[in-house]
């Protein structure tokens, strides 16, 4: 029986997929399998998955037209067939022993879901980045983690990578990434798990490694793809329309929106200019959408400058045809 599915979708990663491998070498276990998805690569990604077929123990591979990461996520979930999954990316690894401590602490608690702490490295300096939330190894309601709207919770810090998820999430649809979404797909998972999940917690654990600075990283690309976090947060407001307690989690979502606008705009050099001219417009729709009286309560809140800088946006022009990226 697999008891722990690693998914790790692969694209265009032949200078990192080696240590990815490597590591997952180094977790190797009999009831372990790695899915590795193959997200049609063009560069030499894909001869070396098909080594790692070949020599890592547990290797599963998949090949797949390129869609972008969450189908390549999606693919691996429908085929992994461990009683819990968690995820890696191509470019990122994870520490020896790491899986199998990780299998171990969502065992121990017994709940739907844990998330873990992470290292977080560009080239030779590394940082520790904690799950917002303070107590470890406390099982309790994901739903009462969400608020407060004025501080980070876990609904922040939506890697899916940290953390380890009990099969019968992937049964209920709750693992699955939203195709449509380009870039920030993550923000309604994370939202959606924590709203729809029964339980969670945060082990003492630290193992994963997250590179950034990957130039094909999507995080690192100016162009329209950035704009999905705009659909995306609009598919978080739009289901806690259909939540019973969504008035009460609603400022959370509004103040993260919001939050995440300004933080576009304070990096808009890096994108195209007609990109940098799509976030203003688009932005500037997002908040003439959001409730009105919820948004002016959220700015008031704000800090000075961001609050002034989404005030002057609000006030745009509108323009014929504006909408969201």
């Amino acid at each position: 029986m697999v008891k722990l599915s690693v998914i790790v979708p692969f694209y265009n990663v032949q200078q990192y997929a080696p240590d990815a491998l490597r590591s997952l070498r180094a977790n190797a276990r009999e009831d372990f399998e790695f899915v590795l998805v193959d997200d049609c690569s063009t560069d030499g990604t894909k001869e070396i998955l098909e080594r790692a077929e070949r020599e890592l123990p547990g290797a599963v591979l998949i090949r797949r037209a390129e869609k972008g990461v969450s189908a390549a996520r999606n693919t691996g979930i429908d085929a992994a067939r461990g009683e819990y999954l968690t995820f890696m990316d191509g470019d990122d690894w994870a520490a020896p022993g790491y899986f199998a401590q990780l299998l171990a602490a969502v065992e121990s608690l017994g709940c739907d879901f844990i998330r873990t702490d992470h290292v977080r490295f560009t080239g030779p300096q590394r940082t520790v980045h904690r799950v917002p939330f303070g107590p470890r190894n406390v099982v309790v309601p994901p739903r009462s983690v969400i608020l407060p709207a004025d501080r980070s919770t876990p609904v922040d810090y939506p890697y899916s990578w940290a953390g380890a998820y009990h099969r019968r999430l992937a049964d209920e649809g709750l693992l699955h990434f939203p195709e449509d979404l380009r870039t920030a797909e993550d923000r309604p998972w994370i939202w959606r798990l924590h709203r729809k999940a029964t339980s969670f917690a945060v082990p003492d654990l630290l193992g994963i490694f997250y590179r950034r600075g990957v130039t094909s990283s999507l995080t690192q690309i100016g162009d329209m793809r950035q704009l999905d976090f705009i659909r995306a947060f609009d598919r978080v407001l739009a289901e806690l329309g259909e939540d019973p307690e969504g008035e009460r989690f609603l400022p959370k979502a509004v103040r993260t929106y919001c939050a995440i606008i300004t933080h576009h705009l304070a990096t808009i050099d890096k994108f195209e200019p007609h990109v940098a001219r799509k976030l203003r417009s688009s932005s500037a729709a997002a908040l003439r959408r959001m409730p009105q009286d919820l948004l002016a309560e959220t700015l008031d809140s704000m800090d000075v400058a961001r609050a002034a800088r989404l005030r002057r946006l609000r006030r745009r022009p509108s323009t014929a045809g504006e909408a969201a990226a």
